[in-house]
């Protein structure tokens, strides 16, 4: 059992693992319009992202995410390591939602229905954070 971590890992690791593996797949052929979207988003907060192509973004992305999706999937990948690549990622959708005008409530954190769909992703950020507590806690014993 020490191969699989612990038990309890596996839920979030294989929920958050396979939504992440789709969202990763579901990007991989992305069209012009689709491309132009998310990247203009990103660089809209990112702005360092601002120099690259559209299309090879998406690309960037969609390969991000199927790599993370499946460490999450994948066994043998170390929980922590797992965790804070999902910690590290939520982080910047998060990013996101906190500097991108309309997507907040003016003067709170509460997300306008616009932001609902990128605010969820703090449960991403939780997952990813216990993920590497637990690890480095269990380590102790």
């Amino acid at each position: 059992m020490r191969f699989l971590g612990r038990l309890s890992q596996l839920p979030p690791r294989l929920a958050t693992g396979a939504y992440i593996l789709n969202s990763g797949l579901s990007k991989r052929n992305a069209d012009d319009e689709a491309a132009a979207g998310m990247h203009g988003m990103a660089a809209g907060t990112y702005p360092f992202l601002a120099g690259i192509e559209p299309r090879q973004f998406a690309k960037y992305l969609s390969t991000a995410e199927i790599a993370l999706g499946a460490a999450l999937l994948v066994p043998i990948v170390p929980a922590a390591v797992a965790g804070a690549g999902l910690a590290a990622f939520a982080g910047g959708l998060l990013g996101l939602y906190l500097k991108t005008p309309g997507l907040r409530e003016e003067g709170s954190l509460r997300p306008t229905q616009a932001g609902t769909p990128i605010a969820k992703d703090v449960w991403m950020f939780g997952i990813g954070a216990g993920l590497v507590l637990e690890s480095l806690t269990s380590r102790k014993k």
